[in-house]
């Protein structure tokens, strides 16, 4: 995912922090801090045990605890999404990584057309995972008030830990919404697919999805909430997005590469000069070229590429000066949804197909893609 970092790896699964992240843990702390006695009150109300505020409300520890509530809250967050993680792993889904972003976690995975068998438990244990957390979390809080003497340390942590606890449990609360994308969406959908079409099926929970959004939105709006109005803008985007996927991916499920790829390719050789490669950019309206050598697939050079140097050192390169070495192809057998992940995964609009050997034998490009979808929905 663009603008993330890796920060390690769990059961051999990258992590990575969204720069949003970043953004997001001074406000969470400040929010926290500024509203500390208030919400003391209220986990003090929830667990009816006693908190001493001495410490609390001490100086700068307010923001202290706030900080620590919320990377709290975000390790919260990628328990739950390595929960989902481990059991799809499990079902023999490969697992790209974890990103904690400014509303939670996404786990990226090579799930292909969602199996309601498999997403079932998948999309429950997240939740699930949450609600154990916030209930060891609750269950810490009485074990603090026996065990620790010192009352401004016991109201500490009592505070701390109650509050995780409410947190989490919200959590696992607002996750089993059956509001599409999100986990309890999910649900729906694998219930609704035993019953019906899978595609049917994410179309109904994707409505209801929106549905929520467009209820949260207006919330949002009357309570002029920010958080919520973003909250519903990205669970109203998810949906959506859902719904495409699910469509494509069930369109094209029996299509190859060969049946749909351009045949034959323009190419270019190694030693054009970029200056022709540029004028057949023009003549023809493609931004891009395979490159081969002796029919054999040896590169790509696109207008990004050509962009990348200035005109004065273009007109003495050629093409292997500037063109991509590192060309991902796929062979003519290859599931057109498999090529769809690719592009995505890899933000490019053109595959070239070739056979054993490297022989380039032709290319498939989003709008191939996008062709047969459209024939496919006649």
């Amino acid at each position: 995912m663009n603008a993330s970092f890796r920060i390690g790896r769990i059961f051999g699964i990258p992590v990575l922090i969204h720069f949003t992240f970043l953004l997001v843990i001074p406000l969470f702390a400040w929010i926290i801090a500024s509203q500390i006695v208030t919400t003391a009150d209220l986990v003090r109300e929830i667990y009816t045990v006693p908190i001493d505020m001495s410490l609390i409300t001490s100086g700068y520890v307010p923001y202290v605890l706030g900080t620590i509530i919320s990377l709290g809250l975000f390790a919260g967050v990628l328990v739950h999404e390595l929960a989902h993680s481990l059991v799809a792993r499990q079902s023999g889904i490969k697992i790209n990584s974890i990103t904690l972003l400014i509303f939670g976690g996404v786990a990226a995975m090579d799930e292909g057309l969602p199996d309601p068998v498999v997403e079932l438990p998948m999309a429950l244990i997240g939740p699930v995972t949450s609600l154990f957390v916030g209930v060891v979390c609750s269950g810490l809080v009485y074990l603090t008030g026996s065990i620790v003497r010192d009352p401004g340390i016991g109201g500490l942590l009592a505070f701390t830990f109650g509050y995780l606890g409410v947190l989490n449990i919200i959590l696992f609360a607002f996750n089993l919404l059956p509001a599409f994308p999100m986990d309890g969406g999910r649900v729906l959908r694998a219930w609704l697919a035993k019953r019906m079409p899978l595609h049917r099926a994410t179309r109904i929970a994707a409505d209801i999805g929106k549905g929520f959004a467009i209820v949260f939105g207006f919330i949002g709006i009357l309570a002029i909430n920010p958080l919520l109005l973003i909250v519903a803008f990205f669970i109203y985007i998810g949906a959506s997005q859902e719904t495409v996927a699910v469509k494509y991916s069930v369109l094209l499920q029996d299509v190859r590469v060969g049946s749909i790829m351009s045949s034959p390719v323009i190419t270019v050789m190694p030693a054009l000069p970029v200056t022709k490669v540029i004028e057949m950019m023009y003549a023809t309206k493609h931004l891009g070229f395979p490159v081969t050598d002796h029919d054999v697939l040896v590169g790509m050079v696109t207008v990004a590429d050509v962009q990348k140097m200035s005109p004065i050192d273009r007109d003495a390169m050629q093409v292997r000066d500037v063109m991509n070495r590192n060309v991902i192809a796929v062979s003519p057998d290859t599931p057109v949804t498999d090529v769809l992940r690719i592009m995505s995964a890899k933000d490019i609009g053109r595959v070239p197909v070739v056979e054993s050997g490297g022989r380039l034998v032709g290319i498939v490009t989003r709008t191939d893609i996008l062709k047969v979808v459209e024939l496919k929905e006649m």
